[in-house]
Formats: structure tokens, C-alpha cells, sequence
């Protein structure tokens, strides 16, 4: 019966220290208007990941729903913009540690949760960076599938600046 309760309990255990926040964490915005949050962003470049391999023309669309909560829809093509389409779906809810809206965690899959941390934002929600507290997942996202290069520029600056290892960033193939 304890051996039982032991292999029950264990993924639970490893699961709650999926999210531990190192000490060092990057820093968030002040906050995030999730109203103005919400809609279509455009993958300008991120760290290459197992979940996005092989991933171009990558989008992801928020919908806020009525309880709170945000609907996630990631779409991406396979090979090129033109391969076969590839639809990941998620729930995201404000992180109870920091309810500002910059700190969602984000589900896939029942009872796991990933950190999706906003640590930089236009002030007109033309762009954002995207990160987790590890510093092992980054994402850079604009409106647009194309981003000016200086505007490009000063974010990855700015991801270096907060510790992140911009030579692992790599450029999202979009259509166009």
C-alpha cells in the first residue's frame, strides 16, 4: 500500500517543481492589459525547442474568456509557411504569484504548467519578449509577420541585458 502511494504521489512531486523560480529570474513588465494582449502574434524568432521543431509561420492567437482565463491556439507549417499545418491548443491563467498579467502560466496538458513570463513590451502592443524564468525558452513577437531590424535589434539587446544567451536565438521563416 505505501510502495501504491509512493508511485502515485511521485509525479506529483516532480510536477510541482516544474515551475520553481530561480532567484536570479529575469524581471517582468510592470503589468499586462490582457484585453490588449489578446489577438494574433507573429513568431519573429525564438530559441529552438523539441515542441516547435521543424515549425515556420508561426502564430499564436489569445482569446480572454469570460472566466479569466485565456484560450492559446499556436499554429505553425511544417518543412516551410507552406507545409502542413501543425495546431497546438492551451488554457493560460494569470500567475496567482504576480496577477498583473505579466507572469500566465500555460497548459497543454492537464495538471502541467509552463511559466510564460512578458519581459518586454511596446507600449502600443506592436512587439513582445517573451520568456521563462530558467532563461531556457525565449520568444520574440510582433503583430506583424515582419519586424524592422533596428526595432529587432534593441529587443534582443534587451533579452541580453536580462541574461539570456541571444546566440541561440533563431529566425522564424513567415510567409511573405
Amino acid at each position: 500500500m505505501l510502495k501504491r502511494l509512493a508511485l502515485l504521489t511521485l509525479p506529483l512531486l516532480l510536477l510541482a517543481g516544474c515551475n520553481r523560480i530561480p532567484e536570479n529570474a529575469p524581471p517582468t513588465v510592470v503589468a499586462v492589459d490582457i484585453q490588449r494582449y489578446q489577438g494574433t502574434w507573429y513568431e519573429i524568432a525564438a530559441f529552438p525547442n523539441r515542441f516547435q521543431k521543424n515549425c515556420t509561420a508561426t502564430r499564436a492567437e489569445y482569446r480572454l474568456r469570460d472566466d479569466g482565463k485565456v484560450d492559446v491556439i499556436n499554429r505553425c507549417h511544417l518543412g516551410n509557411p507552406k507545409g502542413e499545418e501543425n495546431i497546438a491548443r492551451a488554457t493560460a491563467r494569470l500567475d496567482p504569484a504576480k496577477p498583473d498579467g505579466s507572469r500566465l502560466l500555460v497548459s497543454f496538458f492537464p495538471l502541467i504548467e509552463g511559466n510564460y513570463w512578458i519581459l518586454g513590451l511596446d507600449p502600443d502592443y506592436r512587439w513582445a519578449l517573451v520568456g521563462a524564468p530558467g532563461r531556457d525558452y525565449l520568444w520574440i513577437l510582433a503583430r506583424t509577420p515582419d519586424m524592422d531590424p533596428g526595432t529587432y535589434d534593441d529587443i534582443v539587446a534587451r533579452a541580453q541585458a536580462l541574461g539570456f544567451d541571444t546566440a541561440k536565438l533563431k529566425k522564424t521563416v513567415q510567409p511573405g
